[in-house]
């Protein structure tokens, strides 16, 4: 079970991280001297990382599924 608690912990953290590299790609969030902010680049990348984070977290929910039978 403390496997699967660090995959979904580590899963949101990426996912917190993706939503927020994505909205500075977006102009949305973050100083206006960031490398990141209003660049196109960024956008993808953000949803990237997010997806990575939502792919961790599915696979920390299925651990403990796996675990529980």
């Amino acid at each position: 079970m403390k496997i699967s608690s660090c995959a979904i912990a580590s899963g949101i953290i990426i996912l917190i991280l993706g939503v927020i590299f994505h909205l500075q790609g977006l102009s949305m969030v973050g100083p206006e001297k960031s490398f990141m902010y209003s660049n196109p680049e960024w956008i993808t990348y953000g949803i990237q990382i997010a997806i990575t984070g939502i792919i961790i977290i599915g696979v920390g929910i299925s651990t403990r599924i796996i675990k529980r039978k």
